[in-house]
């Protein structure tokens, strides 16, 4: 039998050996071609020919994507890349018109939530940055899986710990998604929409599955099992629109 080959646009995250960890967790099956989406490729069309989206981690979204004027918080960025926020702004877009699924990692999460009609904490504040803020290495935290998700049906757990790189999070959630995590400190770890049946995958997780591994954790529920139903998402994607 001939095994169909996966097609996935991964939005490039800033660094090669970043955007590479994303290809090495996903291509753990042979059968998965990466694309890479970008401003500098200017290839935003090419979401035409994949059957699957990930919008990776990076940088702070400009404020303005969430309706807030303020750009000189706590641990902003010296300058955004609002290129890179309206062309994946664009690809998330592309990716609703033709029913694909998507997977928001960090920054891919909250900016599906904006675009969503959500906002962001701009800065979580020194406490919240002792857990979750990148500090030479991933932090890493408990996290409580909410019963009845998607998640939870794909994890097989409620509780589990995640590597952590981040100093925003979601604030107000954007219309149509539900929490499907948070942490032990109540910042929201996750995110679906609150109608999977009715709309193609989604799933945003504000930690990074793709480099679990530096935890020695590549069979955590929260890497494995999370790639494993993507890609099963994304065949299933394929074989309804053949």
């Amino acid at each position: 039998m001939i095994q169909t080959v996966i097609k996935i646009g991964v939005t490039y995250t800033g660094t090669d050996e970043k955007h590479n960890n994303y290809v090495h967790w996903l291509s753990a099956n042979q059968f998965v071609e990466i694309t890479r989406l970008s401003t500098h490729d200017n290839n935003s069309d090419a979401v035409k020919q994949m059957d699957g989206i990930v919008l990776s981690g990076g940088l702070d979204m400009h404020p303005k994507y969430y309706r807030n004027n303020i750009t000189d918080y706590p641990n902003a960025p010296y300058t955004f890349d609002e290129k890179r926020d309206a062309f994946e702004i664009a690809v998330f877009e592309l990716s609703q018109q033709r029913s694909l699924p998507v997977l928001g990692v960090c920054r891919g999460m909250q900016l599906v939530n904006c675009i969503m009609g959500g906002t962001l904490i701009q800065d979580i504040g020194p406490i919240g940055n002792a857990i979750h803020k990148f500090d030479q290495n991933d932090k890493a935290h408990g996290v409580n899986i909410v019963s009845g998700t998607i998640l939870s049906e794909l994890t097989a757990i409620d509780r589990s710990f995640a590597n952590s790189a981040h100093h925003q999070c979601i604030d107000q959630l954007g219309k149509g998604l539900a929490i499907n995590c948070t942490s032990d400190d109540g910042i929201i770890e996750g995110v679906e929409w609150d109608d999977p049946k009715n709309n193609a995958f989604f799933m945003g997780v504000q930690w990074h599955p793709e480099r679990l591994f530096k935890f020695h954790l590549p069979e955590s529920p929260l890497t494995k099992n999370l790639r494993d139903r993507f890609i099963e998402e994304v065949q299933k994607s394929i074989k309804h629109r053949l």
